[in-house]
């Protein structure tokens, strides 16, 4: 994936006029200026390329774009979601008016949209939605409830980590399946490390933690006492959990994720937790399950043990809030958002309504939404020539194979028919998702999202011990992002990434290629970076490289992780670069593909300097202006636990230091900081 769960997406000229008359009145988009791939307006000339070549390339760019108080990060990404939120924003006012044209798609997100932003009816339902779950709780007689309630939640989708996660995925060892999978879940905080870290901001994290969830038992309306005693004991709950499970780095290595056992094997790992009741409550047959962390359900076992009831209906009380507050009357949303986005990552005003409605519909109706913004937006032509471009680059890299030293002959030939048998999905999916049966209202928010949640949760669970579909996708249509998969072997680049000033028609090729070009260069590498490299052909989990070429390609990859260790990203928090190691190879090789594709493609052509840029330099100053941005100090902290890729100045500077390519077009010397004496290279 080339970027993080935060990014967003910008819409082009045409775009953007025909949302204007959707709701010209909330947003005047016609101000809104057309953004090229290459804009100069963003570089500080006065900045050394070969010093710093992401200030040199960026150095304007939060200037001219600073960073709006209910963001956490503003970047190129993010700024191009947040003008293609206003174009759904468009989108879902006109399908929210009652019309006897409009299709049954548009009323269903229409609908969705219009009990979404009716504030008034939220507030006054209050605690109410929550009344069932909470009653479910207080009727628990003993610890062996537990099971069917947690199935009950599973099921309906809207807390579907709770104690652990339970869905559906492909075996590792037959890729052409899906199983179930039991993996570790059940904490309130990001990650399993803000748990038992020492030091002093994440034991200040803690205490935060603490109160906020007093906070929300006081809403359930507990005494100050009890909120605080339930408090403790969630925290004490999670704290034993997170301590048993594996850390992000660890995961992914996926032979530490693969635990095979049949349902008996199961119970004699955590005998406390009726099983049998959990799988009835799903109405799933179970009989093969992949337990991811072993660990993990022997601690939850020894919980369920050693905790009584009590801790337990607090614990379950928590998750139920947790789970469900975005859904919930303003006290539960705005200290949700208080602690989350403000405290923890630094966002200083919650998102407007419209937003929060636009991205619910995306995530919860997303082929239905998706079926319209691709109508609207993604051309014929753009699919042609994204799908030209994806095919240049893995020509680059079969010719890259093909001639690699430290690449025996057997290795190298399971390789290609790796590379051969990939699949490009480019701007939407083959079939949309048929939502005909989810019940969705124009005066029920919560019960929208709940049927929502649960039709897709139920979607999800009925594909155990199904054959694979690869031609599902992960991502939404108007999602800026793009993603490899590993077991399926397939790039996915959704509509929503291929759009400027990511990939722009207008603009010459040099930049160009050295953006979007050097994105499909990055999901390609990830099917051979040190996770993805485990998977073969088909996507199963298999090693099939020679001893001899695994060693080489680990030392290669060594080079990587310990550069980017070096790199301090606030205050002394280095970059553990074990968990961005893939992302940090993908950006490396992918942009040296996309120079090789992008040489090729123009070869024999007469390219001249354009504003005072040779070719070569636009091409490095377009693969580095797709990360300009300012993130806060809070979430750059959360990052460095939570977020496989490395801060944006590093994904530029890391690069380009390993790069000869980009020393010769800069006239960079021997000995400056983006020079490096040793560099790294591994495709």
């Amino acid at each position: 994936m080339r970027l993080g769960s935060l990014l967003r997406v910008l819409c082009c000229p045409f775009l953007l006029a025909l949302a204007l008359p959707l709701f010209a009145q909330q947003t005047p988009l016609s101000e809104l200026p057309y953004t090229p791939s290459l804009e100069t307006r963003f570089m500080d000339t006065s900045v050394d390329p070969c010093n710093d070549f992401y200030r040199y390339a960026c150095g304007q760019w939060s200037k001219l774009n600073p960073l709006p108080p209910d963001e956490a990060a503003w970047d190129v990404y993010s700024k191009m979601a947040d003008d293609n939120l206003r174009y759904l924003w468009g989108i879902l006012q006109r399908a929210s008016q009652p019309s006897a044209s409009r299709s049954p798609v548009e009323a269903k997100i229409g609908d969705y949209f219009q009990a979404c932003l009716d504030e008034g009816s939220v507030e006054r339902a209050g605690l109410h939605p929550l009344t069932s779950g909470l009653a479910a709780i207080a009727s628990l007689k003993s610890i062996d409830d537990l099971a069917a309630y947690v199935a009950s939640q599973h099921r309906a989708g809207l807390d579907g980590d709770l104690l652990f996660a339970f869905a559906p995925d492909q075996d590792f060892d037959d890729s052409s399946r899906m199983i179930a999978f039991a993996n570790a879940g059940g904490l309130g905080l990001p990650d399993r490390d803000y748990y038992d870290r020492p030091d002093a901001k994440s034991q200040e994290i803690r205490q935060r933690y603490l109160g906020h969830l007093q906070h929300m038992f006081a809403f359930l309306g507990e005494s100050a006492a009890d909120a605080a005693t339930d408090a403790r004991t969630v925290l004490d709950i999670e704290t034993s959990l997170a301590r048993s499970s594996l850390s992000r780095t660890e995961k992914r290595n996926p032979y530490n994720l693969k635990h095979k056992m049949d349902q008996a094997a199961l119970a004699r790992l955590a005998p406390s937790f009726a099983w049998g009741a959990y799988f009835q409550g799903l109405g799933l047959a179970i009989t093969e399950i992949n337990v991811s962390e072993p660990k993990f359900f022997t601690e939850l076992n020894r919980q369920l043990r050693t905790q009584n009831l009590a801790a337990w209906r607090a614990y379950l009380r928590w998750h139920l809030i947790h789970g469900h507050a975005a859904y919930l009357s303003s006290p539960f949303d705005r200290e949700q958002f208080a602690f989350f986005s403000q405290y923890l990552a630094g966002a200083k005003e919650m998102p407007a309504r419209w937003k929060k409605c636009s991205r619910l519909v995306d995530s919860q109706l997303g082929d239905a939404l998706g079926q319209i913004f691709v109508a609207h937006t993604f051309t014929g032509q753009t699919r042609d020539d994204a799908v030209r471009m994806i095919e240049q680059v893995e020509r680059e890299m079969a010719q890259d194979m093909e001639t690699l030293s430290w690449m025996g002959p057997e290795t190298r030939r399971q390789a290609l028919d790796k590379l051969h048998s990939l699949v490009n999905k480019v701007g939407y999916p083959a079939k949309w998702k048929d939502y005909s049966s989810v019940a969705i209202s124009r005066e029920t928010f919560f019960l929208n999202a709940q049927n929502a949640e649960s039709f897709e949760q139920r979607r999800r669970l009925a594909k155990i011990g199904q054959p694979v579909d690869r031609s599902e996708w992960t991502m939404t249509p108007p999602t800026v992002n793009a993603y490899y998969n590993a077991q399926t072997n397939d790039i996915n680049f959704p509509a929503g990434v291929l759009q400027p000033p990511l990939f722009d028609p207008k603009m010459d090729a040099a930049p160009n290629y050295g953006n979007t070009a050097a994105t499909m260069g990055h999901e390609l590498t990830h099917g051979f970076d040190d996770e993805g490299r485990q998977f073969d052909a088909r996507g199963n989990l298999r090693d099939w490289w020679s001893p001899a070429d695994a060693k080489a390609f680990e030392e290669r990859v060594a080079c990587v992780r310990d550069q980017y260790a070096q790199y301090v990203v606030v205050d002394d928090l280095h970059i553990n670069s074990r968990l961005t190691l893939g992302e940090d190879v993908a950006d490396l090789g992918g942009t040296l593909l996309a120079y090789l594709a992008w040489k090729h493609a123009t070869a024999g052509q007469n390219l001249p300097p354009i504003a005072n840029l040779t070719p070569d330099q636009r091409f490095f100053v377009g693969m580095a202006q797709w990360a300009c941005g300012e993130t806060r100090p809070e979430l750059q902290r959360m990052r460095v636990i939570t977020d496989p890729h490395s801060p944006l100045e590093f994904r530029v500077n890391g690069v380009v230091s390993n790069l000869p390519q980009f020393g010769q077009a800069f006239g960079c010397r021997p000995g400056q900081p983006m020079m490096h004496q040793n560099a790294c290279r591994v495709w």
